[in-house]
């Protein structure tokens, strides 16, 4: 089996060398990004001879082709700006593609990548990927669901917070900046709520849950929890969902006044040279101030709660995962959580285990046995709690 990861040379990228690389049956992998000086941060735990480099540009379709047209599949670790190029190239190519982003617009793309014979995944990461898996396994355990809270976060272990935020970076700063403005939508009371990026903090909107072993954590609302009920047809017997960004206590008291003073702004500031915004200034500012040290962990905790109706009985299923940082390798948790989920899904569709065609969801089409299976070999086990409600 031959497989290319598109941006090998980031930090989820380079996880998903380094797990490829330990697979006897991969023959090779194709590094592909434009620099390659970080791969020497794994070469004394990887097999490096499986893995060859190629220089790309990712908006050149020439460049994407001459890759795809010598592999099974493409793992896509490049940012979301990408997508476009990635799967035209795919479809053209005949090669299917793994990737974490978010899913888009997908009735034109689904019925091409049928056409084409392919699958394309998308979400296939940690969130969203892992989480939707549970959200498919839930919804087959129960009759009817009338609750569905998702919580996933990723902050350092105690000792690693050592600045006002209690936090540090574990994906792109500019990526965790824009998220802290990400509209919401959840659904309390069966009541449709809509939560501007702006409001997102407000302590209307924000609360804290237990995380077994850490204690109280802080839960803000970020993203559209409709749009997964949506897609599983589930809206209608809803009563509460919403999916929820995980930190320390004191994350939106941080954030809430400098939102009010506009601190995220992305329009330039009047008066300074060049075009630079207050979000340009907070992310070239703070990012290299918030790196992790080598003998710091990062942690990614995830928790999805479920309730709802099952042979006439209520009851809840919770299930839960802690990820901590390899200090070893120094792979991190939330690489682990990515890359892992991206690899043992691209393996899944080479070897025909994932057979469907068009635009798949993890809602869906991963096989959760297998796939929970791999996970746990990987070091990242869900612990699973099913309990009958009786008032």
């Amino acid at each position: 089996m031959k497989i290319l990861v598109l941006g090998g040379c980031g930090i989820q990228g380079r996880t998903a060398l380094y797990d490829l690389a330990s697979d006897p049956i991969i023959s090779e992998i194709i590094c592909a990004d434009i620099r390659f000086d970080e791969l020497s941060k794994i070469k004394n735990f990887t097999d490096m001879k499986k893995i060859t480099t190629a220089k790309i540009d990712a908006q050149n379709k020439s460049d994407l082709l001459n890759l795809y047209k010598t592999v099974d599949v493409v793992i896509d670790l490049l940012p979301k700006d990408f997508k476009t190029h990635v799967n035209e190239a795919a479809l053209e190519a005949k090669v299917p593609v793994v990737n974490a982003n978010y899913m888009y617009d997908t009735k034109t793309l689904d019925q091409k990548a049928k056409d084409a014979g392919i699958a394309i995944m998308p979400e296939c990461g940690l969130d969203p990927g892992i989480d939707l898996v549970i959200y498919g396994d839930a919804r087959a355990r129960f009759d009817t669901l009338s609750i569905i809270n998702s919580y996933c976060g990723g902050f350092p272990e105690k000792k690693a917070c050592t600045n006002p935020m209690n936090y540090k970076l574990s994906w792109i700063w500019r990526g965790v900046l824009s998220s802290t403005m990400r509209d919401a939508r959840i659904i309390k009371d069966k009541e449709i709520i809509e939560i501007p990026g702006a409001r997102q903090h407000d302590e209307a909107f924000v609360h804290e849950i237990e995380f077994p072993g850490l204690g109280p954590l802080e839960a803000i609302p970020n993203g559209d929890a409709i749009f997964f009920t949506d897609r599983m047809g589930l809206t209608k017997t809803i009563v509460n969902t919403g999916r929820y960004s995980l930190r320390w206590p004191g994350w939106s008291a941080f954030w809430r006044p400098l939102k009010e003073l506009g601190f995220l702004s992305e329009t330039p500031v009047q008066g300074l040279d060049g075009k630079v915004s207050p979000m340009d200034f907070m992310e070239k500012h703070l990012g290299p101030l918030l790196a992790y040290q080598d003998d710091e962990k990062d942690l990614v905790t995830m928790i999805n709660i479920f309730q709802g109706m099952k042979n006439n009985k209520k009851m809840r299923f919770t299930s839960s995962m802690l990820i901590e940082r390899d200090l070893k390798t120094g792979i991190t948790a939330m690489s682990k959580g990515v890359a892992y989920t991206a690899c043992i899904v691209a393996k899944m569709i080479a070897r025909g285990e994932i057979k469907e065609k068009g635009v798949l969801s993890p809602i869906t089409h991963i096989p959760v046995t297998p796939f929970m299976e791999r996970l746990k070999k990987r070091g990242i086990v869900i612990n699973e709690k099913m309990e009958e409600l009786t008032d």
